[in-house]
């Protein structure tokens, strides 16, 4: 089904592409000669190492840095969430997280529930953004991004500073968002066997592409094993397992219909 899905959405055509990008920092190129295309309902993951220029690419196709070749083509009018892969608050700031989300634009106290609600984290709204977990921080960044309705959301590191466990349910919940409106996702990620599960199309960068394509064959592509090592590639990329339970923003086991309706018991 998610493949049917996939070849329909790409022949509508897509949310965003970039063709020949290349963008160098003085004397050192980040990119080259790259290209990338994320359709409707479509979940596109960015793997490499350090340094191949993921953020720098992400940042180039939402119009934050202009790249020195190439073109970039987003579809007029398209509504983006974005989640950052950093985003520092001053500790002396009394903000709290309702109030932080109310600063990315016109939103009221009911949408702003409503997207903690979905993202797993409604009880965090009264409570500092400061003291807030790794975790309960990537969801609310999760929730900003949602407030734009987006049609394509992009996650740069989406699981950073998140431990093991919350890291399979951020993915399954970015899986789930994708499924519940149609959005298009492209995130980066170093968890090569948790992306790699959750993800339609893969692109591996090594500031240009090393090699692109479905999960499956991306993990024997000769580039790729060359760049993660084949134990690693092969023995982790490709990994799904199914839970009988859930967990919350603070890592309480919840059973699956309880992270669905809200609830905690």
């Amino acid at each position: 089904m998610a493949q049917v899905l996939t070849s329909l959405a790409r022949s509508i055509g897509p949310l965003v592409e970039g063709h020949g990008l290349a963008k160098a920092f003085g004397e050192r190129s980040v990119l080259h000669d790259v290209a990338i295309r994320v359709d409707p309902g479509e979940i596109v993951a960015i793997v490499g190492l350090n340094g191949a220029g993921k953020s720098t690419l992400v940042r180039i196709l939402l119009g934050l840095l202009s790249p020195d070749a190439g073109r970039v083509m987003r579809r007029p009018g398209v509504r983006i969430g974005y989640m950052p892969q950093r985003l520092p608050v001053d500790p002396a700031l009394p903000l709290t997280v309702s109030r932080f989300l109310a600063l990315s634009g016109r939103h009221g106290a009911g949408p702003i529930q409503a997207a903690l609600d979905e993202v797993g984290a409604g009880r965090l709204g009264d409570d500092a953004v400061q003291t807030v977990s790794g975790g309960e921080l990537q969801r609310v960044l999760l929730a900003r991004a949602l407030l734009r309705e987006p049609e394509l959301l992009v996650l740069d590191e989406p699981v950073q500073g998140v431990d093991v466990t919350g890291q399979s349910a951020l993915y399954r919940l970015i899986g789930d968002i994708r499924q519940r409106y149609g959005c298009g996702v492209l995130m980066v990620s170093h968890q090569l066997h948790l992306v790699m599960a959750a993800t339609d199309w893969v692109i591996c960068l090594n500031n240009h592409v090393c090699c692109a394509g479905q999960p499956e064959s991306i993990t024997r592509h000769p580039e790729y094993l060359a760049l993660f090592g084949e134990q690693v590639a092969t023995g982790l990329a490709v990994y799904a397992h199914s839970h009988d339970h859930v967990h919350d923003a603070a890592g309480k086991v919840l059973p699956l219909e309880s992270e669905r309706d809200g609830t905690s018991g």
